[in-house]
């Protein structure tokens, strides 16, 4: 009933007091550093070219320029996702996320760019047609049919990653689909060597690019493949309690060797892979619900699929692989005395460990369709009583309590929101008129942050 159903305070919080600390300089120097080698990248073609003429040598310069951007933007990408805990903790995986959605729309362009103007200066350089000009190249060219097939790989992948695409897709097929960007990419790569006019006789240029790929490849091998693996093998996860928490929410308990050493923060998250039949191939991000104790981690699930859906059925004793922690929708964050934490649906999550641990005065808003669809309520009373915070609990229905999510709404119950640092959790349509509603109630973007659900 988008009015507050509830409301509790108590005693002052047990958080230990942190001190904001200053914006960080890696979220700050990330973008520009990859613009700088975007621009060694171009100098290269410049130092290489003496001259352009005529409209043949126009479109294949053009063409050398997006396939070296391409072949750029491609390494880029895949830093961007390796995990690496300086990004992740820095920049925050939803932000990594979204750079990378962006990214990838930018190396299909750049790619199909490359392919079409090739061919056409090729082409008029060669007085040939367009077809048979792109049969030499593909089939006499070295390494280029390998290219082809790794060209076609990722302008399907990126059909498939539109938005109107991935809306029909669960998340584990888009997960399955990413994997083939990887030989795609191996494909590709001799052929950027083996037939760039910037690389063939420059060994420089090559040392460097295969450098930059070569750097890249560890730093996805060790933080993606090894380190996993390595901390499996430590930390011996398994299920031990599967527990009812509102009409398709469960919270799964999780205990093991060692878990202290994983130094996880409320706010994040791991990629879970249950070993389980019709589990063990997908990993899927869940946050925790509650804060990282020694002997045992918590997740709560929705059912919105059948990997979350199936999780209602696991048998105490199967064993888990975990990635993680990862991402900053932490503590680190927050820079004002005061907070608030908004959240709808199973987006309570990440908050339920945050409203347990972040320092401050805190308040809570929790949407939910109906008042039974309050995953978690018991857990939150108890610890605004014990912390003196401040929940509201917002529902749909009955229809006679709804009220929108408008910065009019947000100020009553928030009367001093412009004055907080917010953290934002819940699905995409709630997320997004939540922003909306705390620009218009005065809150800075870089104070509004947010864990997004989308993939």
């Amino acid at each position: 009933m988008a009015t507050t159903i509830h409301d509790r305070r108590a005693d002052p919080p047990r958080a230990r007091p942190l001190t904001p600390g200053p914006p960080g300089l890696v979220p700050a120097l990330t973008q520009p550093a990859i613009g700088a080698g975007a621009a060694a990248v171009l100098a290269l073609w410049w130092r290489d070219t003496t001259s352009v003429v005529g409209v043949a040598g126009w479109l294949t310069g053009a063409g050398r320029i997006t396939g070296l951007l391409a072949g750029y933007a491609t390494a880029v990408l895949l830093l961007l996702m390796a995990r690496v805990p300086v990004l992740d903790r820095n920049v925050g995986s939803d932000r990594l996320a979204r750079w990378h959605a962006t990214g990838g729309r930018y190396v299909v362009s750049l790619a199909l760019a490359h392919t079409l103007l090739i061919i056409w200066g090729y082409a008029l350089t060669s007085h040939t047609g367009v077809v048979d000009q792109t049969t030499t190249l593909v089939l006499h060219y070295p390494d280029l049919l390998k290219g082809t097939v790794g060209f076609l790989l990722l302008l399907a992948t990126g059909v498939l990653s539109a938005r109107a695409a991935r809306r029909r897709v669960s998340y584990e097929t888009w997960h399955l689909l990413h994997l083939a960007t990887y030989l795609a990419i191996f494909l590709a790569f001799g052929h950027q060597l083996s037939d760039g006019a910037d690389f063939v006789g420059n060994r420089t240029a090559q040392l460097a690019w295969y450098g930059l790929y070569g750097g890249v490849a560890a730093l996805l091998l060790w933080f993606r493949f090894l380190l996993p693996v390595r901390r499996a093998l430590r930390h011996r996860l398994w299920v031990s309690e599967v527990r009812p928490e509102a009409p398709g929410v469960v919270s799964v308990y999780l205990t093991g060797d060692r878990l202290d050493e994983l130094r996880a923060e409320p706010g994040q998250f791991f990629r879970w892979r249950f070993l389980a039949p019709g589990l063990w191939w997908a990993a899927n991000p869940y946050s925790l619900s509650a804060a990282a104790h020694p002997s045992f981690l918590r997740i709560t699930v929705k059912a919105a699929g059948g990997h979350s859906a199936a999780l209602a059925r696991l048998a105490p004793g199967t064993r888990v692989l975990a990635e993680g922690p990862y991402g900053a929708f932490t503590a680190r964050r927050r820079r004002a005395p005061k907070v608030l934490l908004l959240g709808g649906g199973v987006g309570i999550t990440p908050l339920r460990a945050l409203f347990e641990t972040i320092p401050g005065e805190v308040t809570l808003i929790y949407r939910a369709r109906r008042p039974e669809d309050l995953a978690l309520r018991t857990e939150l009373d108890q610890l605004a009583a014990r912390r003196g915070a401040t929940v509201h609990y917002v529902v749909d229905e009955p229809v006679e309590y709804s009220s929108p999510l408008t910065a009019r709404e947000l100020r009553r119950l928030v009367p001093d929101l412009a004055e907080r640092d917010v953290y934002l959790c819940g699905p995409p349509g709630m997320a997004e008129a939540a922003q909306r509603a705390l620009r218009g109630a005065g809150v800075p973007r870089r104070r509004i942050h947010h864990e997004s659900f989308a993939f």
